[in-house]
């Protein structure tokens, strides 16, 4: 069972659990991804994780579970933290509910390099998390249920902490979240890309191909059992001006950002070291920065760009709030 599957993460990763021939369910409530990516082959029910009964009738009879599914909107979770917090903390405990009670085997869950906060970089698995945002503190909390209650009730479990994951499928008519997807939608449009603070906030970028490897073996082997694995890239580690940069000249425009101000609580530099992921689950970063955003680009350029979407309630507004959402000036 696959949680978020018409999601990025969740619909690679199901695309390749069916071609390696396992059976798939997944569900989705679609507020985060697009019902095309459900790859063919896959059971689909659109439905809410919060949905206890539901969740347990699809856990009923698999092995596995993928819990993919969230909000993943960590600036808006400073915004909107009853939104972000029920389908983070209380999704994930309506999951883990039904496959505790359903008899699955293994519980692999989708954390997020939130956890670690503005921790020292490279953040490695063995620092305390130190989360900054109700988003961070959520995927924390999501954590602790997993190890309480797999251990009460004897799953297998495994903690993913994949980070700024790009790259086809990604959702990138959403203003909130996905800043390679958004740039390269607002390039694509003709429109220049909104800036948050100076663009010197560093990150390294995931290609989903590189992380969706380590989940399958997180589901089908015991390396990574009992764990907490980073999964993602510990190289290229770029500013957000330097990635507008390269999205700018994959697109063929010349780039004339607009800096608007700081995000509250907004991590300067995150990057994860990938040391565990190596040793435990082969991990190895195959798909350099600029292959993989020229791969977004080509797939964002076929589908056609798209007006952004503000389908998401703000819960708090005030001046703290960015403009690009509370004026919607995407």
């Amino acid at each position: 069972m696959v949680t978020g599957i018409a999601g990025f993460l969740g619909s690679h990763l199901a695309r390749a659990l069916l071609s390696r021939g396992w059976e798939v369910v997944g569900v989705d409530s679609l507020v985060g991804g697009y019902e095309d990516n459900v790859p063919s082959g896959a059971k689909f029910v659109r439905g809410d994780c919060n949905d206890l009964p539901l969740m347990r009738e699809l856990t009923r009879g698999a092995e596995v579970v993928y819990h993919c599914a969230a909000t993943a909107y960590e600036g808006l979770s400073v915004f909107s933290p009853k939104l972000v917090t029920e389908n983070v903390v209380g999704a994930t405990a309506s999951v883990l509910s039904a496959a505790c009670a359903t008899g699955v085997r293994r519980f692999v869950h989708c954390s997020s390099m939130a956890r670690y906060g503005d921790s020292p970089v490279p953040f490695v698995e063995s620092m305390e998390p130190r989360p900054v945002d109700p988003y961070g503190i959520g995927k924390v909390a999501s954590e602790a249920l997993v190890k309480n209650l797999c251990a009460v009730h004897g799953l297998e479990w495994t903690i993913a902490v994949p980070h700024n994951v790009y790259g086809p499928g990604q959702k990138y008519d959403d203003p909130f979240r996905n800043v390679a997807a958004i740039f390269a939608n607002r390039m694509l449009r003709g429109e220049q890309p909104f800036i948050y603070g100076d663009g010197g906030q560093r990150r390294c970028f995931s290609y989903v191909d590189d992380v969706v490897g380590p989940l399958l073996l997180m589901g089908a082997e015991s390396p990574a059992v009992g764990r907490v694995v980073n999964l993602g890239p510990d190289d290229e580690f770029v500013t957000v001006l330097e990635l507008a940069k390269l999205v700018a000249d994959v697109v063929g425009i010349e780039l004339a950002p607009r800096f608007v101000q700081d995000r509250p609580l907004e991590v300067r530099d995150a990057t994860c070291s990938a040391d565990l992921a190596r040793d435990l689950l082969g991990y190895e970063s195959t798909v350099p920065l600029r292959r993989g955003v020229e791969a977004l680009v080509a797939w964002v350029r076929e589908r056609g760009p798209r007006p952004f979407r503000y389908h998401l309630p703000l819960e708090i507004v005030t001046d703290k709030t960015p403009d690009t959402w509370r004026k919607r000036l995407m």
